[in-house]
């Protein structure tokens, strides 16, 4: 049986599958950790912590998802990972996805820009292959 993981790293996916690489790993957590000790400075603006916190959560959750010997085509898919990486549940995920939705409303990509993830539509990643159900 095929896992949700591998599922996702088909061809055109939203997973490519990729070696784990330590340094790249212990550099993720290293910036995901320094990121979220700065977002608890509360002399920092509200937008900076939550800048900070959300960086920090994208580098924590993609250090997870590398870890498993994947990467996401699209930013917000390291957070829809979650139950697969970590084994945490939607109600992680869905605030994390918010977070991101907030961060696109609030930092929109310059006009023209290529980087299409900022405001992509998604939807969840179902946990389980349809057809197991």
């Amino acid at each position: 049986m095929t896992s949700p993981l591998e599922r996702l790293a088909a061809p055109g996916g939203a997973l490519v599958a990729e070696p784990v690489d330590v340094n790249e790993w212990d550099g993720l957590l290293r910036s995901g950790l320094a990121r979220l000790g700065d977002a608890a400075n509360e002399v920092l603006s509200p937008e900076s912590r939550f800048d900070l916190a959300y960086n920090a959560a994208h580098a924590l959750c993609l250090a997870a998802l590398r870890r498993t010997g994947y990467r996401a085509r699209h930013r917000y898919i390291v957070f829809q990972t979650l139950p697969h990486t970590l084994g945490l549940g939607p109600e992680v995920w869905r605030v994390l996805d918010k977070a991101h939705q907030q961060r696109n409303l609030a930092d929109p990509p310059p006009s023209g820009s290529a980087h299409h993830d900022r405001h992509h539509r998604h939807r969840p990643i179902p946990s389980r292959h349809p057809r197991a159900a």
